[in-house]
């Protein structure tokens, strides 16, 4: 279900990749000269500073200050469309794991300044490529899990409830909701490229009704991933903009020519079966049906997407980062890139 805000679930889509480190796409652009000053907003602390102030009053200040953001929180976020901002505060006010949450994430977000310099950085590569994007507003908040990095008309959330670290008391506690090889990311290092992620796919390059084949899937995802490749700071490790354990990256990496066989085999490349290609795509402890033990990776799809992907840019290095973006020939990608794993 989509709502005002673009995208109110756990953006959990996390890609693949084939080196431990991100990597190197050649000399990095010099954006010294670009303009950009993020400052997060701690939305999560203006609404318990104003408990005391009176329900009215505080709907009224909230509102004001952080608009379309409020609306969607209240609305959508926590709440459902069936009760107002004031009556929503008194629940949050009211609601000792509310307070417990809290209390936790301001332990681990004491301090936005680095999550801002990264981000700082990570857009002024995304103004060098496309210098008409508009930097969007960055709000924290808590919703008692409910959303990870929502991305609304203007705004941008950080859920800083789950990011607390994998070891997070609440974590242990919801995990017939949220599986362990889920909130084991729910770490503050994940959350600039977890916005960065949200930002391309929701808001720059959302995906086409017409890539419905599991190949066009694939460099559809690919091709986001290697934004991430050159917008991300360099010392992003692969296995974070993913999303998989050491290990994983590891058995790709190690079976990466058998995968391929695999999907050329079942002639899964232009399937348009929902059901049967999603299981390459999504989120999960293993790929089905692939490797010993359930030992593989999951949403291998993904991951030979962006190796697709990164070998076309290797082998055609006069192709533009916008060139790329732009091209939605997903047969022409895959030929060029001569993408033959041995």
């Amino acid at each position: 279900m989509r709502y005002n805000v673009k995208h109110l679930q756990i953006y959990l889509f996390f890609l693949c990749i084939g080196a431990f480190f991100s990597c190197k796409q050649g000399q990095r652009p010099d954006v010294s000269g670009i303009n950009v000053d993020i400052k997060i907003q701690r939305f999560d602390r203006d609404l318990l500073s104003l408990r005391g102030e009176g329900l009215e009053k505080a709907d009224q200040e909230l509102s004001k200050k952080y608009t379309n953001f409020y609306a969607d929180y209240t609305q959508r976020i926590v709440g459902n469309g069936r009760f107002s901002g004031p009556q929503i505060l008194s629940l949050l006010y009211n609601d000792q794991a509310y307070t417990d949450l809290n209390h936790d994430a301001d332990s681990v977000f004491k301090s936005f300044v680095p999550i801002e310099n990264d981000l700082n950085q990570t857009f002024k590569y995304i103004k060098y490529y496309y210098p008409k994007i508009k930097v969007p507003r960055f709000i924290s908040f808590i919703s008692g899990f409910e959303v990870q990095t929502p991305i609304g008309d203007n705004y941008m959330g950080i859920g800083m409830d789950m990011f607390l670290g994998k070891d997070s008391r609440f974590y242990k506690a919801i995990v017939k909701n949220v599986p362990m090889y889920l909130s084991r990311r729910f770490t503050p290092d994940y959350v600039v490229p977890r916005l960065t992620e949200t930002f391309i796919r929701e808001d720059m390059f959302p995906e086409r009704d017409e890539d419905n084949t599991l190949l066009a899937k694939m460099i559809h995802n690919g091709k986001a991933l290697y934004f991430m490749d050159q917008v991300l700071a360099e010392n992003v490790p692969d296995t974070i903009k993913i999303g998989y354990t050491t290990k994983q990256l590891g058995w790709c990496q190690a079976y990466e020519d058998k995968i391929w066989a695999y999907f050329m085999e079942n002639e899964l490349l232009f399937s348009t079966d929902y059901q049967k290609i999603q299981v390459y795509l999504s989120e999960g402890p293993f790929t089905p049906g692939l490797g010993e033990k359930n030992q593989s990776a999951p949403k291998l799809g993904v991951w030979v997407g962006w190796q697709i992907v990164r070998k076309y840019m290797q082998e055609n290095p006069k192709v533009t980062l916008q060139e790329l973006m732009q091209d939605h020939d997903a047969e022409k990608i895959l030929r060029a890139s001569g993408y033959r794993p041995k």
